[in-house]
């Protein structure tokens, strides 16, 4: 096959062969393609490029990518104080949370002890208006939890009273049961959380002061001793219930009976609400007639920490009539000497000494005493007018 004459040699053999006109033109139209070929290339790569920066700066939704929200600093403030009682902790994480000790003992803040008021409710605080004045102007030396054993009540309490925010995330509880205890634990826990807590108390929405803020405070803050009701008592009501079962962890001799409505230093809170020996004995082994409530502190207190223990309680209650409830005061009952005895009713000992002053609450008041609790408080139990 013969060569063509006006093919256009291979550019290889462009730059070997003897320049020639013929040559030499090819050779131009070469190099005017490449170049051409190279501006349209960087134009194309620059458009590229540009868009590419465009995009940086779109404020399109599918593309921009936002900075994370800024959040302030943890601070000690909000370990040792927590503002807020909500959270979504199971029992397990909240007891494990709130049994942490600090090894340094000394507080690196000014640390004022409070005492951590827990009620134990059906649902609302019958006496809060009670409460309400006996708190009034003491706010920086009390904290209040409330459990609702009816957990799906919705009440809720004005934004100015004391009991506003008050309530901590509660599980049902029922008359007798073990799960009372389980309450009782969820209390001292999340009051645990705020390190000011020193002393904690344990009332029901019945219970009414007997005293002012400043004679119960200064009474709790400076006892050398907890208070919580232990004896041992014989028949169907008290070593009766004792179960079999619970042996050799708990003893027959060891079985103690006493009033649920408590008061403890933080030490004791922290060793309650860690026990994992006695408390599941209770949870597996006392139920039907067994009543764990009046059960479980007694025993445990007693077996572990009685030489700190009173073995009395600061709540007055009257069992005198008989039957599984105790008696129940209506207004006709409210009269200043029948306060005045529940103040002064009998001798016990306090740090060592003799007193009069035996119980610092008392229960149980219907809301119909109420009014005349109001009006005898500021003349009987001295709270501000």
């Amino acid at each position: 096959m013969k060569n063509n004459p006006n093919t256009i040699a291979p550019p290889l053999k462009l730059f070997n062969a003897p320049l020639q006109p013929s040559n030499f033109l090819s050779l131009i139209l070469f190099f005017a393609f490449g170049l051409s070929f190279g501006i349209l290339l960087t134009f194309q790569l620059k458009n590229v490029s540009f868009n590419f920066r465009f995009n940086d700066f779109s404020p399109s939704t599918t593309t921009a990518t936002l900075p994370p929200p800024v959040t302030p600093n943890m601070g000690l403030e909000d370990f040792i104080r927590p503002s807020k009682l909500n959270h979504n902790m199971t029992d397990q994480e909240l007891i494990w949370r709130a049994s942490m000790v600090p090894k340094v003992r000394k507080y690196p803040f000014d640390r004022t002890p409070k005492v951590a008021f827990m009620f134990l409710t059906r649902g609302p605080v019958l006496m809060s208006p009670l409460w309400e004045r006996f708190f009034k102007g003491h706010y920086d030396l009390f904290t209040i939890y409330v459990h609702s054993s009816d957990s799906s009540s919705n009440w809720t309490e004005p934004e100015d009273s004391v009991f506003h925010g008050r309530k901590i995330p509660s599980k049902n509880v029922q008359w007798g049961k073990v799960n009372m205890i389980e309450a009782e634990r969820r209390l001292l826990a999340n009051a645990l959380l705020d390190f000011s807590n020193q002393r904690f108390v344990l009332l029901s929405e019945s219970c009414i002061p007997l005293f002012n803020f400043q004679s119960i405070y200064s009474y709790l803050i400076n006892s050398k001793q907890i208070f919580v009701e232990s004896y041992d008592l014989m028949g169907p009501v008290g070593r009766g219930r004792y179960s079999r079962r619970m042996h050799p962890t708990i003893k027959l001799h060891e079985w103690r009976k006493g009033s649920q409505w408590f008061e403890m230093d933080r030490d004791l809170a922290l060793e309650v609400i860690s026990d994992m020996t006695y408390f599941p004995v209770f949870q597996n082994y006392c139920n039907g007639s067994c009543y764990a409530d009046e059960h479980y502190l007694p025993t445990f207190v007693t077996k572990k920490f009685r030489a700190r223990n009173s073995g009395r309680t600061l709540t007055f209650v009257d069992w005198s009539k008989g039957g599984p409830h105790p008696t129940r005061y209506t207004r006709n009952d409210v009269t200043i000497n029948f306060l005045e005895k529940l103040r002064n009713s009998n001798h016990c000992e306090y740090n060592g000494r003799k007193s009069q002053t035996c119980h610092l609450f008392a229960r149980k008041f219907t809301p119909h005493a109420l009014d005349r609790l109001l009006r005898l408080a500021p003349r009987v139990m001295r709270f501000n007018p």
